[in-house]
C-alpha cells in the first residue's frame, strides 16, 4: 500500500510540475489581447516547376494524402469549388495516434496563399505562401500553429521539433512529386 500511495505522490507532483511548468511559459508570451499561442512551426522548400503547377496539386484537398504522410485521408463536406469557407474532414495520424481534424478554409488567394483552420481538438491553422521565382520555380512557405488540448504551451514546446521534421519531410515529398511529373509528363 505504500508503493501506491507513493506512485500516486509521484503521479500527483509530476502532473502539478507539468502544470506550472506551462503556465510559466504561457505567462512569459501572453500578449495583451488575450490568449497566447506557440510559435508557428515553419517549412519552407524551393520546388522546380511554375507556382501554378504547384497550387493545382496544393489546393487539391483530396489528394493532399499523397505527400502529407500523417494525413491518412480527407473528405469535402461542403458543395463547389474550394474556396474560403469549403469544409473538410481528415483522419491526421502522428505516433501512431488518429485524430478527426475539421479544417475550414479561411483564406484562398490562387496561385499565392491557401489557409485553413483547425477545429478539432488540436486548434489552430495552417498557411501556405506560395511565390514564382525569377528561374521558374516556386518557394513554398508553411507555417502551421496547432494548440494542444491539455498543457499547450509545453506540449508546444515539445512538438515543435517533431513536427517541423514531419511537415519538412511532408513538403520534399510534394517536390518530389511535382518535379518528376515535371520530367514525366513535359507541358
Amino acid at each position: 500500500m505504500t508503493r501506491l500511495f507513493r506512485l500516486v505522490g509521484f503521479l500527483a507532483a509530476g502532473v502539478g510540475l507539468a502544470w506550472a511548468v506551462d503556465r510559466w511559459l504561457g505567462g512569459r508570451q501572453q500578449p495583451e489581447d488575450g490568449e497566447a499561442l506557440p510559435d508557428p512551426i515553419r517549412s519552407t522548400i524551393e520546388i522546380g516547376v511554375p507556382i501554378e503547377q504547384v497550387w493545382v496539386r496544393l489546393a487539391e484537398v483530396e489528394r493532399q494524402p499523397e505527400w502529407m504522410h500523417d494525413l491518412k485521408w480527407v473528405r469535402i463536406q461542403t458543395p463547389g469549388p474550394i474556396g474560403v469557407g469549403t469544409r473538410a474532414e481528415g483522419l491526421v495520424r502522428i505516433l501512431g495516434i488518429g485524430l478527426n481534424d475539421p479544417i475550414e478554409v479561411t483564406e484562398f488567394l490562387p496561385p499565392h496563399v491557401y489557409g485553413i483552420s483547425h477545429d478539432g481538438l488540436f486548434r489552430g491553422t495552417g498557411v501556405f505562401r506560395l511565390e514564382a521565382l525569377d528561374d521558374g520555380r516556386t518557394r513554398v512557405t508553411w507555417d502551421e500553429t496547432l494548440i494542444a488540448p491539455v498543457l499547450p504551451h509545453l506540449l508546444g514546446l515539445i512538438q515543435a521539433p517533431l513536427l517541423g521534421r514531419i511537415f519538412q519531410a511532408d513538403l520534399e515529398r510534394l517536390r518530389d512529386q511535382l518535379e518528376i511529373e515535371a520530367v514525366t509528363i513535359p507541358a
